[in-house]
């Protein structure tokens, strides 16, 4: 289980084991010479990008935006956005997909590779140890004693991680960002599960991609996530005052009807301001990232994941004219029940964490200042547009001949004028 005492000796004899090994270092560290700034610094200012309304601040001559700390920002160009290590990385922390046998081979071999020939200090689940089929691979024994384990909801990774792979599906994307609600190490997602839209890299040639990533030579997409914050009714004494809980989600926060029969009524507010009452089945609000999940199912628009904003989508709203909105990353939500509601809304926070909303009860969404950094296979554009086409088959369609491989029709001389005056009609006149 996870310690601190262990960690730290673990840290120290992968150090020394690195030292002492030519082959277990990962190479030379690329620098970036943009980054005259300390991490602490970049990692703020990167995260505040996310939520830049302009890079300008003047506005001919006289116009500007008021001076405020706060909101004055910068967009970055999205291609600007690559790894950089400031020290080599050290521990890493492999997520698998849980009861699937397929990935257990995989799993094996890349932990072998990283405890053996790169010395890295390797965290996995206490939970993926259980599996009793590991027993089959014999050389796993010869690393199952280095692994240092956790339980997921119990023990606290922050600043224990440098790196996350992932083996599976995009389940196991949104598992490592659940696991971290302040900042994420870098995340590489190999396609090992069904649909694999945040997983870009094949694992055939594993060594090669994961040392690529450790000499700095990647870029980055910069997935936003969204703070939710659960605010409950307080009666009038406070005794039953509760802790407000916060969620940090990648994909989406679900609102909705859950087991009654009736409508959900759910008042929507923007900054404070009341938008519109949502009656349906409920309410998707998603980031960029989640646009391509639940949300595009129910009607929404594809977003990159680059765009800062929120997406807004209605479930099967009882209005013709109510359709998904996107507005901008800074913004906060409240969502609430209409006074009169006929019954309790249901809220999920990507998938899990399922809970019951009564009268009285707030939930909060906006921009978290701590995205998931996810290493791109190719860059940004490509990356997202390959997902888009293999995995959605967006805009797949046989395409159209040409016009010389159209019927004999097409290819005929003969003008309308021509086919006219070449009609009879043999049908009697009127007498």
């Amino acid at each position: 289980m996870l310690n601190e005492q262990d960690l730290m000796v673990a840290r120290a004899m992968a150090a020394e084991s690195r030292e002492s090994s030519p082959g277990g270092s990962p190479g030379p560290l690329r620098k970036n010479p943009l980054a005259s700034l300390s991490n602490k610094q970049n990692l703020f200012r990167r995260t505040r990008s996310l939520n830049a309304p302009s890079p300008i601040q003047q506005f001919g001559p006289c116009g500007r935006i008021m001076k405020n700390s706060a909101m004055v920002m910068q967009i970055q160009d999205p291609a600007s956005q690559r790894l950089t290590w400031y020290k080599p990385p050290l521990t890493v922390l492999v997520i698998k997909k849980v009861h699937d046998a397929t990935i257990l081979a995989p799993f094996v071999q890349l932990v072998h590779w990283l405890v053996h020939d790169k010395s890295m200090v390797v965290f996995v689940e206490a939970a993926v140890l259980d599996d009793t089929l590991l027993k089959e691979y014999g050389d796993f024994s010869s690393v199952r004693e280095r692994l240092m384990t956790f339980r997921a909801g119990t023990d606290d990774l922050t600043d224990k991680i440098d790196f996350i792979i992932c083996l599976g599906g995009d389940g196991t994307l949104l598992h490592a960002s659940s696991l971290f609600q302040q900042s994420v190490p870098p995340v590489m997602a190999f396609h090992l599960g069904s649909l694999g839209f945040l997983t870009p890299f094949e694992f055939n040639n594993f060594q090669d991609q994961v040392m690529n990533v450790l000499e700095g030579h990647a870029a980055l997409t910069l997935r936003s996530r969204l703070q939710c914050v659960v605010l409950r009714k307080t009666t009038e004494d406070g005794k039953d005052k509760k802790k407000p809980t916060t969620i940090l989600v990648l994909n989406e926060v679900v609102v909705d009807r859950g087991p009654s029969p009736y409508l959900s009524n759910i008042d929507l507010f923007l900054d404070g301001k009341h938008i519109t009452s949502v009656q349906g089945d409920g309410l998707i609000v998603s980031t960029p990232t989640g646009s391509t999940a639940y949300a595009v199912a129910a009607g929404a628009s594809m977003i990159h994941p680059s765009v800062p904003a929120i997406m807004v989508t209605p479930i099967c709203p009882h209005s013709l004219s109510f359709r998904p909105i996107v507005v901008p990353a800074g913004v906060e939500l409240k969502i609430a029940l209409s006074p009169d509601a006929r019954n309790a809304m249901w809220v999920s926070f990507d998938g899990r964490n399922r809970q019951a909303l009564q009268h009285g009860d707030s939930l909060y969404v906006t921009t978290s200042v701590y995205p998931v950094p996810s290493i791109c296979a190719q860059d940004q554009i490509s990356d997202w547009f390959d997902s888009l086409a293999e995995c959605l088959h967006w805009n797949v369609r046989k395409k159209q001949k040409q016009i010389d491989e159209l019927s004999d029709l097409t290819l005929s001389s003969d003008t309308l004028e021509e086919l006219d005056a070449n009609h009879h009609d043999d049908r009697p006149t009127d007498t």
